[in-house]
């Protein structure tokens, strides 16, 4: 009966009197999500459109969206741009009339434009737009409490607007 015992005491695995290890090791997981993190911190800024416009300040709330819309920004000095591709004053409504033949109809266009520009310049800007046949647009604008907007500052709310 004693050379019995030693056996039963080995266990099942046959040479292991070891216990199974019932902790997590967290330390990888912990590697993982501050690399994670910080890919996130350094892309993050990259997210925001790529021309800088001062935006105006609006209470308006922020417009649902389906899809990724087509940007149309207005820097401070008249320049504007069809996502991030600068257009002439002179190419404005052959890049309009191409866009509204490459968009679904209900798709919506956002305007950026910057606070400082004249009114008249978005005005024409618009009305080319609208002669294009582009009739859904958005105006971008930041919300008053974000504080003055400005090129670092991503755009929180955007008021919906038929053009004219």
């Amino acid at each position: 009966m004693g050379a019995q015992l030693p056996s039963a005491r080995r266990g099942r695995r046959g040479g292991s009197a070891r216990a199974p290890m019932a902790d997590i090791n967290v330390t990888p997981l912990v590697d993982v999500m501050l690399v994670l993190l910080i890919i996130f911190m350094v892309t993050a800024p990259l997210l925001v459109a790529g021309i800088p416009v001062n935006l105006p300040e609006s209470r308006a709330r922020a417009l649902e969206q389906d899809q990724k819309p087509v940007t149309l920004s207005i820097d401070a000095q008249g320049q504007v741009f069809l996502d991030e591709a600068e257009v002439s004053e002179m190419d404005l409504p052959q890049r309009f009339a191409e866009l509204r033949e490459r968009l679904d109809p209900e798709a919506q266009l956002f305007l950026r434009a910057d606070a400082a520009l004249d009114y008249g310049r978005v005005m024409r800007v618009m009305g080319e737009l609208n002669r294009a046949g582009l009739n859904k647009v958005a105006l971008v604008t930041t919300s008053l409490s974000t504080g003055t907007g400005g090129s670092s500052s991503p755009p929180s709310s955007s008021g919906s607007d038929e053009a004219p």
